[in-house]
């Protein structure tokens, strides 16, 4: 990928990435979440959308969007799943991040029926200011071996309801259920 001397953002989709800006956004995330991030971390931020932002051949912000199905009162909700977002700690507060929610929401506004993410302590606000709701009832996960509790997860689960609640009525405070993954579920 051609890189410019200024700030730019872009959305691709993985398959359109090449080795050097995946191996880029890959480090950027071990290097913002270290020691914590995994292969399975790095792999739940594979196969939707991409949002990157460059500061000339830098890239200093990703994010992803990519799709999952949440269970949520007897329905399943094509859901526009929040992976992998990181700004560079000396590239933060510039509104990186806010762009690349932009591009992301965006995009599951025409593709989804929610979207959601799992946050941190730290970024809980960030998102609330932008519409996002915290999940209030109990979390699940669909595993190979029935459908089990995820308590840890419990009030760190965010959506973005992206209709009209007379097409995807949502109870914030009932139950709701990830698909099951490798790494952690949610």
């Amino acid at each position: 990928m051609a890189r410019v001397s200024l700030v730019r953002t872009a959305v691709l989709h993985t398959a359109d990435l090449d080795e050097e800006t995946l191996a880029a956004a890959r480090g950027l995330l071990d290097e913002v979440f270290a020691p914590e991030m995994t292969d399975e971390d790095w792999e739940h931020c594979l196969g939707g959308v991409h949002a990157l932002v460059w500061e000339g051949s830098e890239l200093v912000g990703h994010a992803a969007l990519v799709q999952r199905r949440l269970l949520h009162a007897g329905r399943a909700l094509r859901t526009g799943y929040v992976e992998g977002v990181a700004v560079r700690a000396g590239s933060r507060g510039r509104g990186y991040g806010a762009a690349m929610m932009a591009e992301l929401e965006r995009v599951a506004r025409r593709a989804y029926d929610l979207a959601a993410l799992g946050s941190t302590e730290q970024a809980v606000a960030f998102y609330a200011a932008r519409g996002w709701q915290s999940w209030l009832g109990p979390t699940c996960a669909l595993t190979p071996h029935g459908v089990v509790r995820t308590p840890d997860e419990d009030g760190w689960i965010l959506v973005l309801p992206l209709h009209p609640a007379t097409e995807v009525p949502l109870d914030l405070a009932g139950e709701l259920a990830c698909d099951w993954r490798d790494g952690d579920a949610w």
